[in-house]
């Protein structure tokens, strides 16, 4: 299905809003067309000698069709009886109202199709913005470490404007415009159908002009928004990555990366609006031509063959150049669908990535954890033929803790994050209690699991709503419950809000032990039965290491818990520790079964850590 074809989906909510539009730009067109065609006998009860006009077209020929030449007829006939009768100033009167109600009912149409067509186009972009959002949770981790968040933010925003942009060029200009070019046409057809084709000699050139100018603003629409993206991908990282940035002295270096990307989207969108550019005054030259050839012909008519009173002649010429701005707002339409469509190819490019972490067809429930974590002959692979796992067997009881430890790159973080399915196995299984994870249900899977990770992930909300995180209408007393067996509690309270205050984007109003300690009061509240920690006091000062380590314990109490630690100190009362090394299982044991162990690498990382 084409990007337009697949837009108009999001139409349908909007159906009746779109025949109302519909229905108010036909009234627009019929009373802009009345507000000209009065000027006819206005003009003739002005210049008419001191009579009332009587309201007349030229004689119609045999060469006009004949349905044509009655409804012209009768048009004539019901102006005549309106307007006519009385002495000049009673028709001038007449004429007046009427003007005035003309531009009164054509300005209210206007106004209602404007509000109402804004309405859908608002309410559209809403809805394909919506629909991304929500289609990018489901996406797996795998896509957005291929993806730069800038690039999806422009993709949401500023290729959405665009396609905004061509709802209107639709359903605004592609409606309105013909309809009053109808109605103008047709008042010049009745005047004089030869000065109407005199005029319409130059289209042919015009829609030549328009298609070869649409087509290129097509393709250079295309790296406008990629220029967007790279702008927004650089402010990004900039922005996120400041105290990095000033830490290093890089205020200069930055600068100039984003003056560079800035200079690409400035020339790229010099060269767009160069081409865009030459569409309308293009199409205003060729129909200065056209005017001018039919002042020429027009005034001959006036003038020597005396077949057309002035008065008509100035009402023709009136109603062609309304077909001026009609015209040229289509010659500019083209380019603006184009871009659109160029826009929305990028959008819907994210809503055809189709994930592949994803619940299986009638998906298990999984009620309760009761027995059992086993990895069975488990392969992983970020790239093909570059194995991170490789042949990994393991069975996590419950209620144990298992430590992972071993040299950085050995794929622990990797291990631990198959369990909540953020990838699948490229080869083997894992299943928990006998059943494989791939026919879980995501959602209750995943209510089973609490993660805490070296990197806490915080929102700029409250503290008691980054502690109940998830959790809809959580008393506060529950909170703060978790945030005293968290260790959070006191420096919560010694904040000038308490839990209600802000604490910033990613927390960076708190120091790295009081995030971690937040983050363990949302793990204590979600109370899950499997608990995951990665590195989670790797970063910390060694007070706050204490009481994070606490809070931890604490957590631990009754779970079963999988530990990533570097610091061996850490897990040296697990119940099981494993020993990954170049994505295989080198050892397991406890803490004294492995230092006895002389040539182990716990032993040579243990000797490391604690040599003195």
């Amino acid at each position: 299905m084409s990007t337009y074809g697949r837009l108009f989906a999001y139409l349908r909510p909007y159906r009746t809003r779109l025949i109302l539009s519909m229905i108010c730009s036909v009234g627009f067109s019929i009373f802009s067309g009345l507000s000209i065609y009065l000027t006819i006998p206005l003009l003739e009860t002005l210049f008419g000698q001191g009579k009332p006009a009587a309201i007349g077209l030229p004689a119609p020929t045999s060469r006009l069709p004949e349905w044509f030449v009655e409804i012209k007829a009768e048009l004539a006939e019901f102006f005549q009886r309106l307007l006519i009768g009385g002495s000049v100033e009673e028709s001038l009167l007449k004429i007046c109202f009427m003007v005035i109600a003309a531009f009164l009912l054509k300005n209210i149409f206007g106004y209602l199709q404007s509000i109402l067509i804004t309405y859908i186009e608002q309410a559209i972009a809403r809805d394909v913005r919506n629909h991304v959002y929500r289609h990018i949770h489901q996406l797996p981790l795998a896509y957005f470490t291929n993806e730069r968040t800038g690039n999806l933010i422009s993709r949401i925003m500023n290729d959405v404007n665009l396609l905004n942009s061509g709802f209107t060029a639709t359903f605004d200009t592609l409606i309105r415009q013909p309809l009053l070019l109808f109605v103008y046409l047709g008042i010049c057809l009745s005047i004089s159908w030869k000065l109407t084709l005199i005029s319409f000699v130059v289209f042919p050139a015009v829609l030549l002009i328009i298609t070869v100018i649409g087509f290129r603003v097509r393709k250079e629409s295309g790296w406008i928004q990629e220029r967007i993206a790279d702008l927004t991908s650089v402010l990004h990282e900039t922005i996120s990555n400041v105290k990095v940035v000033k830490a290093f002295g890089m205020e200069g270096f930055e600068n100039r990366k984003f003056e560079r990307e800035n200079l690409n989207y400035f020339r790229t969108l010099l060269r767009v609006n160069r081409i865009r550019g030459l569409s309308s005054p293009s199409t205003e030259f060729l129909s200065a031509l056209a005017g001018a050839a039919i002042i020429w012909y027009g005034g001959l008519q006036v003038l020597e063959a005396q077949t057309m009173k002035a008065s008509e002649f100035l009402g023709f010429l009136f109603a062609m150049f309304q077909l001026m701005p009609p015209i040229k707002e289509l010659s500019s339409v083209n380019n603006r669908i184009q871009e659109a469509s160029a826009a929305g190819s990028r959008v819907f490019a994210i809503l055809d990535t189709q994930p592949n972490i994803r619940n299986a067809p009638n998906p298990r429930q999984l009620d309760e954890f009761a027995h059992s974590i086993e990895f069975r002959n488990v392969y992983f692979s970020y790239v093909q033929d570059d194995p991170v796992l490789q042949g990994i067997d393991l069975t996590i009881r419950k209620g144990e803790i298992i430590a992972i430890v071993g040299p950085s790159g050995g794929g622990k973080s990797t291990l631990v994050d198959l369990v909540p399915r953020f990838y699948d196995p490229t080869q083997g299984e894992i299943l928990i209690d006998g059943i494989a994870v791939r026919t879980i249900d995501l959602k209750s899977l995943r209510d089973k699991i609490g993660i805490v990770t070296q990197e806490t992930i915080l929102f700029n909300d409250s503290v008691r709503n980054n502690i109940a995180y998830g959790l809809d209408d959580c008393p506060i007393e529950k909170v703060m419950e978790a945030a005293k067996a968290a260790n959070a509690h006191t420096f919560i309270m010694e904040m000038p809000g308490g839990y209600e205050s802000i604490i910033g984007e990613r927390g960076v109003k708190l120091s790295g032990g009081e995030r971690q300690r937040i983050s363990l009061a949302r793990a204590i509240l979600k109370n899950p039965p499997i608990l995951i920690l990665d590195e989670a006091t790797s970063a910390l000062d060694t007070h706050s290491e204490i009481l994070v380590q606490e809070a931890i314990v604490r957590l631990m109490e009754g779970r079963t818990s999988i530990v990533i630690a570097h610091r061996l100190s850490t897990v040296q009362h697990a119940s099981t520790i494993v020993v990954l090394s170049h994505g295989r299982i080198a050892e397991t044991g406890t803490h004294a079964e492995l230092l006895r162990n002389a040539n182990g690498v716990y032993k040579h990382l243990h000797d490391l850590q604690f040599r003195i």
